[in-house]
Parts: C-alpha cells; structure tokens; sequence
C-alpha cells in the first residue's frame, strides 16, 4: 500500500492537481491529508498541498475541493445499465411510488406514442399494490386496445393487461411454468402478475428494441451512471431478453466506436434450460467479447428468485400470513448437481462466476459448488462472488473467506420499508428475519466485500448505499424513504458497516472483484485517475447526513465524464 505522501516521481507535469480537501484512498480506514497530481491520465502524486503544486504550471487545472472529499471513481459489481438505459426510455415508472402515479404515467406514454404496437417498461414497485400483485384490470382501464408488459422494479414479475395476455394464449387453463408463477383470480384466470419464469409467456411476443434504441438506451444508463461517481461496473446480465436485443453486442458497438468510456466486465448469462454443453459457446462469446473497455470474462448464474414473491431458494419453508410453515420452500433454478458441475467446468476454464443466491439454500449450493471446484482445480484468481446475500445461515458466513468467494452485497436493500416489512419479514418469520443481509458478520468473517446496485431494481446512486450499509436506513430523500420522510427503526444495525468499510466495498472491493483492482479502485501513484469529488466530507459529518452527499465531479482517466451545474461547483483556478 502507498502512504498517504507520495512523492512524485521528477520531470512529470501535472494536467490537473486537487487540493483544499482530504484524500479517502480507500488502503486505510481513514481519508488522509493530502493533495493529489494527475498527469497523462495517471495519479502522479498523493502528498502535500505544496509537493503536489511543484508539478503544476500555467496550463494545469487546480480543483480546490472546497472541504469535499476525493475518493476514488465507484465500481457497481452488480449492475444492468443495459436494460436500465432502455426503460429510461420507455415507460418509465421508477420515479413513481402509487397505483395512480403508475397509471398516470402509463396513461401519457400510452397517448404519446400511438404507433407503439406494445407498450413497455418497468419499474413499479411491489409493495404499492395490495398482496405484491397488481392486476390485469389496472391496466386495461387506461390501455384497453394494445398490450402491455411492464416488469417490476426487481424484475422477477410482470404486469400484463388483457390485450397481452390474450396475443399469447395465456388463460386459465394455461399451467404454471416449472420456474414460475400465474397469479390468478377465484376462477383461475390470470390476474394480471406473472411471477420469475412466468413472464415468458408473454414477454416473448414483445417486439425487441432496435440496435439503435439499445445504444442510445446504453449510453444514457452510462452518463447517468457518471453523475453519481460510477466510472466501472460489472453488468450481471449479458444475452438476449424479451424486449432487449442481445446486449453483448450493445457493448461490443460502444466499445468499438469509442462511446462506452467506463471500464465494464460483462457477466454472461448461463442459460437454465441447457447444461455444459453451452461452455464451448461461452468460450467462443469470451473470445469475441474483449473489445475496448469491454470484457466478457464472466458467468452469472441464477440460482433463485426473490423473498417478496416467495422464489428465493430457503433451507426452511415460508411462513403463511398466520405464521405456520407452508410447503413451500422457494425455486432451485440450477440443480446441485449440474450447478457443482458447471462451476467446476467453468472454474477450470478461467471463467469467474458470478452468482445470483439470495436465499440461504442458494447461498449454500453456490458455496458448495466452489468447495468442489476448488477440491477439483484447486485455488485460482478467478475471483467468484455471490450477489445479493439476504439470507445467509450462520453456518457459511466463514466459508467466504475459506473459498476465497466475495460476498458482493446490495447495500441499499437492508432497511425497514414497505417491501421488506409486508411482504418479507412477516413470511420468513422473526429468527429467519434477523438473519438477513449480514454484513458485518461477513466483514467480521474476513468475507472479502464488493458492493453494487442491481439497478434497475433499485437506485445506483452508491453514496445512498453506503448510507444504508452505515446506517441500516434509507436516507430521507430516497425513493424508498418513508412517506412522511421521517427516520426509520435501523435494520438489525448490528450487521452496519463502517463509512470506509462501505466506501472501500464500493472501490477497491469492488475493483478487485473486477480484476481492476492492479489499476483502478484505490488513490495511489500509478493507478488510473478515475476519480470522485464529492461536494462534502462525509467522515466529518453524522453518519445520519451520508445519503445527502452530493457528485460535483467524475474523472476516468483525468478527464471529466461529469460536471455538476455551475453554482453547485468548488472552485477551479490557475496555480
């Protein structure tokens, strides 16, 4: 690790030089006092304000940080700007939290778009509608004469009207799928809610977005991505899905034109209703899929569902709402068999794998897996990692670190809201409950942590993340902030994080996850300069006031992707 004064090396120039602020280098606990020199888009120097102007002259930008702190660029380990960018698009229904919000909105898309032959989108929110499921009937008041799929803000469920339901054959003698579910009225036809695998049904008659459509869609996900700090991220969802064309090719244009300037691992997608005998493909979509700042080098693999809709993976069965054990016990998506022999075939073949295990039995099965590839291939770098982590029994805490596997968490989930509070807890029961989203346990356990969003299902703003990872609440400006924007009872705030723990998760953790960690993640001589200024030092204030920190500035490579409007800006002058 390099101390917090640097000094430079002789004969360089800096082309730009911060100061009037402390350094959060993400190799300690603590920001340091210092002043940093960037110089052909490379950190030159970390040390004193009057070292660090030696290697400025009239040409160099000096960025007074104003008392802001400067840390490094953030990296989500579990994002899909891809789609996001493409609902941003669409019927966008996220900045929304009613059943007459949503159908407003749907309503005004709906008329303003006459030719759409569908119409779609996403990002309405479970917990608005009685039960979690919204019906067919909604819908068909306000789009009565075309389909409409839009999915939910975690996108394990869709909303369908008539319309839909009726173009793809879909009534009630229609069978539930064998990894999904038809919500259904009295008689059994369908609600208007198709849960995990169900969505198919209907969504593969959706019309897919063009390739200009999905560029554009990307490229706006990637600015919005800059304005909160994030300068690299892993996309948890590479392939084809109804509505969105394959966006390994999505990628691979942007990054061969020049127009994706973040750093992005792609993590591609393994197919559930095939077996290894997709590997070879895979390898063939790696080879093809390093363009750029684009790399394919990855797997994701969906074990399980989610806890609002009762498909997350659980060891003990859900509770009814009278709180008696039910038969159900969630969805296995990949079998322990074929799961323990992909990821030892992937594992063998250099890939890393990226797991989606949110229940405590796909968390177990995932960590099985590794153990019996690590039995067969022994310790690599391939640097696996689970995602999402809301159940994890006691018993696996420590094997994180014994398996080398990172435990890649989603921040911003672990607080009392509406979600969690009606249609989680009171079905997993008090104990099961109190065993969600652990990480200080897992930090406690030396479990290495890598932090994302997993937006579009929630916000990507890392800062309200960290709140939560810091406060187990949300901030009282987040969509997911109490109606009347007061505090919340903190989340089993026994599992918090410290401020540089959440903040390092998020950069050097995340970094490393993404095999970047040898030139991105951290503040010292030689790394890139992606670079954050945030418009105050959140070490200096309460805990309670993270969330409202602010991006003034984002740099890759030293040049600004982002700059926040004029008046909210510190200062830049001459030397």
């Amino acid at each position: 690790m390099t101390t917090q004064h640097s000094a430079p090396r002789t004969g360089q120039r800096a082309d730009t030089v911060f100061t009037g602020g402390r350094i959060f280098t993400a190799t300690g606990p603590a920001p340091v006092e210092a002043a940093v020199a960037v110089g052909a888009g490379r950190i030159i120097a970390v040390a004193d304000e009057a070292t660090v102007l030696l290697l400025a002259d009239q040409d160099t930008e000096v960025v007074d940080l104003a008392g802001g702190l400067l840390v490094p660029g953030f990296q989500d380990a579990h994002v899909h700007p891809a789609v996001a960018g493409v609902q941003m698009l669409r019927c966008d229904l996220s900045g929304e939290r009613s059943v007459d919000g949503y159908l407003t909105v749907i309503a005004a898309y709906a008329e303003a778009n006459p030719d759409a032959r569908w119409i779609c989108g996403g990002g309405w929110s479970m917990d608005v509608f009685p039960g979690g499921v919204p019906t067919r009937a909604m819908l068909d008041a306000v789009v009565p004469d075309r389909p409409v799929l839009l999915t939910n803000r975690d996108g394990h469920g869709a909303w369908v009207n008539t319309a839909a339901l009726r173009l793809a054959g879909v009534d009630r003698d229609t069978p539930d799928p064998a990894d999904g579910r038809i919500e259904r009225e009295a008689d059994g036809s369908p609600l208007g809610t198709l849960q995990e695998g169900a969505m198919d049904l209907v969504a593969a008659h959706v019309p897919v977005a063009t390739p200009e459509e999905a560029h554009a869609g990307l490229l706006v996900a990637q600015q919005h991505l800059f304005s909160l700090g994030v300068t690299s991220w892993q996309d948890a969802m590479i392939g084809a899905f109804p509505g969105n064309p394959d966006n390994y090719q999505v990628y691979l244009r942007a990054a061969a034109d020049g127009s994706l300037r973040a750093r992005v691992v792609g993590a591609l997608w393994w197919d559930r209703e095939r077996g290894l005998e997709q590997l070879p493909d895979l390898e063939e979509r790696r080879r093809g899929g390093q363009v750029g700042r684009f790399n394919a080098t990855t797997v994701k693999i969906m074990q399980d569902g989610i806890a609002e809709n009762f498909t997350a993976s659980m060891l003990e069965p859900y509770l009814d709402r009278c709180g008696c054990p039910t038969q159900n016990t969630g969805l296995t998506f990949v079998g322990p068999q074929l799961l323990t022999e992909a990821v030892c075939a992937l594992d063998r073949a250099g890939f890393q794998v990226h797991f989606h295990a949110l229940g405590d039995r796909a968390v177990r099965q995932a960590l099985d897996a590794l153990a019996a590839a690590r039995a067969a291939n022994g310790a690599g770098d391939n640097r696996h990692h689970l995602a999402h982590l809301q159940v994890v029994h006691p018993d696996d805490l420590a094997r994180f670190a014994e398996l080398g596997a990172a435990a890649n968490i989603q921040a911003l989930w672990a607080a009392h809201e509406p979600q969690m509070d009606e249609l989680t807890i009171p079905f997993l029961g008090p104990e099961r409950a109190a065993l969600q989203y652990p990480f200080g346990d897992l930090q406690r356990a030396g479990a290495h942590l890598a932090a994302g969003s997993d937006w579009s299902v929630s916000s990507p703003n890392p800062l309200w993340g960290i709140h939560v990872a810091v406060n187990r609440a949300v901030p009282v400006d987040a969509p997911n902030a109490s109606a009347d924007h007061q505090p919340r009872e903190p989340f089993y705030p026994e599992q918090a994080l410290t401020l540089a723990q959440a903040l390092t998760a998020y950069t050097a953790g995340s970094a490393w996850v993404n095999h970047l960690d040898d030139v991105t993640g951290t503040v010292e001589i030689g790394k890139y300069a992606d670079l954050v200024v945030l418009d105050r030092d959140p070490f200096d204030r309460p805990a309670e006031e993270i969330g409202l920190t602010r991006v003034l500035r984002t740099y890759i490579e030293g040049r600004a992707v982002f700059t926040a409007a004029p008046d909210q800006l510190p200062l830049t002058t001459a030397p």
